[in-house]
């Protein structure tokens, strides 16, 4: 199963779409703490749809916590700090895929660590970031292209016409 690991989210709509998105791709999402919200928070119900019951959610009280509760994780750090691509990777079935929070990404403390497994998506000069979801989606269903999307319908139906 793969792993989206979200460092300190600040943005409850960003955090329920992309716990939507783990949800339809039946990745795990983990959550660092500080979180710029309550997980009962109304915005990020909303985001989520009805979907947040259905999602396998870990949290964590700092990164520290994280990193021992998942000893050997192999972890990509999606940064835009990064010189490689993140379709320059291959990802494992099991891998983790983090991402900083909205306003400053991974902290550099962290980085620094994981210097061979950072990531970056490809953006026009002068761009700071894309929104959190959309990044998170981006990444995502590239490690899921790579692992022939396990667990998913690749095929879809018309419900009233056919072609």
């Amino acid at each position: 199963m793969l792993n989206i690991v979200l460092h300190e989210p600040e943005i409850p709509a960003n955090t329920g779409n992309i716990g939507r998105t783990c949800v339809a791709t039946g990745t795990r999402l983990h959550l660092i703490e500080p979180l710029g919200f309550r997980l009962n928070e109304k915005n990020l119900k909303r985001a989520g749809m009805d979907y947040w019951e259905d999602l396998d959610v870990r949290t964590y009280i700092d990164y520290q916590d994280f990193l021992e509760k998942n000893p050997g994780a192999k972890i990509y750090m999606a940064t835009t700090k990064a010189e490689r691509a993140y379709t320059e990777v291959s990802y494992e079935p099991d891998c983790y895929i983090m991402f900083g929070k909205e306003s400053a990404g991974i902290p550099e403390e962290i980085l620094v660590d994981h210097r061979k497994t950072c990531i970056r998506i490809p953006m026009a000069g002068g761009i700071r970031s894309l929104n959190l979801a959309n990044s998170v989606a981006v990444v995502l269903y590239e490690a899921l292209r790579q692992n022939q999307f396990p667990g998913m319908e690749l095929s879809g139906h018309l419900h009233r016409l056919e072609w």
